[in-house]
């Protein structure tokens, strides 16, 4: 569990670095809306975490990549969907800059992915579907 927590934080970190580069490089590079560039960001970071997290972190579980592939890909986007929403929320209700705001979200939507990832995502299943 220890080396896995330690794999889950490196690529935790590599994707939110990823996602937030993404963004804030949309942003300011090609004048992208914030919620606009955070969907960028995200589909970019999505296969540094899947790629990090199925080779590295949840390898001892064995689950057959297409399955680890489309449930990863669930938690993901719910979990995007958490961040999408209270992004755009903190945007209007708060004088935050979006990305200090996004930096925060990021951080706060990873312990979440983390025990849902664990739990079913990469977990090993006789009969997986």
């Amino acid at each position: 569990m220890f080396w896995e927590v330690g794999w889950f934080v490196a690529v935790g970190c590599a994707a939110a670095a990823t996602h937030w580069l993404a963004a804030v490089g949309c942003v300011s590079l090609l004048a992208l809306p914030p919620l606009v560039a955070n969907v960028l960001g995200w589909l970019v970071a999505f296969i540094v975490s899947f790629s990090g997290h199925y080779w590295l972190t949840f390898r001892h579980q064995q689950q057959a990549f297409a399955v680890a592939l489309r449930r990863f890909f669930l938690v993901s986007a719910s979990g995007f969907a958490v961040n999408e929403c209270a992004y755009a929320w903190l945007l209007k209700a708060t004088s935050i800059r979006y990305d200090l705001l996004l930096a925060a979200i990021l951080v706060a939507v990873a312990f979440l992915t983390f025990v849902v990832s664990r739990l079913w995502a990469f977990r090993h299943t006789p009969a997986a579907s």
